[in-house]
């Protein structure tokens, strides 16, 4: 899931009530919808030939880790504070037209992400390995 973690104390945690509304919900989630110009954003990769995908997957992973209360889970129980969480993302295998899950290590810069990320997603055989364990 990510690094290490510290355990949330309950007792006077502002967010207490919050998490507990949540705490019996199968996967405590929300989604964004946006327009964002990313012309920026494509100026940077295009040169480099970084995959778009993998790219925005770092991007945006990235913005995450930087807000506290996006690191937050349940851990037996618990509630913890991750330093960071690390990025699962679908990939479509061209030759069986099937996707795969793959779980990727969060990296420090957006040129490690795209080269790990990019040898993971092709090199993994198995569709789900994290959901099997």
């Amino acid at each position: 899931m990510g690094g290490s973690y510290k355990v949330i104390d309950m007792t006077n945690w502002k967010r207490a009530l919050h998490c507990q509304i949540f705490r019996n919900s199968i996967e405590p989630s929300y989604c964004v919808t946006f327009e964002l110009d990313i012309t920026n954003f494509l100026v940077k990769i295009r040169p480099k030939e970084y995959s778009f995908t993998m790219a925005l997957i770092f991007a945006v992973s990235k913005c995450a880790n930087d807000i506290e209360e996006f690191r937050y889970r349940f851990v037996d129980g618990q509630i913890v504070l991750f330093d960071r969480i690390d990025t699962a993302f679908t990939y479509l295998d061209k030759d069986t037209e099937l996707f795969k899950v793959v779980n990727v290590e969060m990296q420090d810069t957006l040129e490690s992400y795209v080269a790990v990320a990019t040898q993971k997603a092709i090199n993994q055989k198995e569709y789900f390995t994290e959901l099997l364990k």
